[in-house]
């Protein structure tokens, strides 16, 4: 249910940028969405056009990049990716450093671009 108000911000963001650039319809949005999120593209879909009705947004589709979990050595400062599952599991590639890493990508979301008509 957390996809509701995140997707209502969505909107409001992707109306202000339709305004000031005119636009007549929007046809698309392209996310950025981390891997840690725990947001449903199916949901957030199904909330943005419930929301979207009666807007220039109505009928847009929510295109969807999943972006790779990525964490900072504390001890080299290699940065590497790892898959959800080797979260508390990792080792840096570098210098076989456990447990001491900072979260560089994963958790975000953002708004990449926007099609319009």
């Amino acid at each position: 249910m957390h996809e509701l108000p995140i997707t209502e911000n969505i909107l409001t963001i992707v109306l202000k940028h339709a305004a000031a650039g005119h636009v007549r319809q929007v046809v698309s949005i392209t996310l950025d969405i981390g891997e840690l999120s725990d947001l449903e593209d199916e949901w957030m879909q199904h909330y943005f056009d419930y929301l979207s009705k009666g807007t220039v947004a109505e009928g847009a589709k929510l295109k969807i990049n999943r972006i790779p979990i990525a964490l900072r050595c504390n001890g080299c400062g290699k940065t590497f990716e790892i898959e959800k599952s080797m979260i508390g599991k990792s080792t840096c590639p570098s210098c076989q450093a456990t447990g001491d890493f900072s979260l560089v990508s994963g958790r975000q979301y953002h708004i990449k671009e926007m099609e319009a008509k």
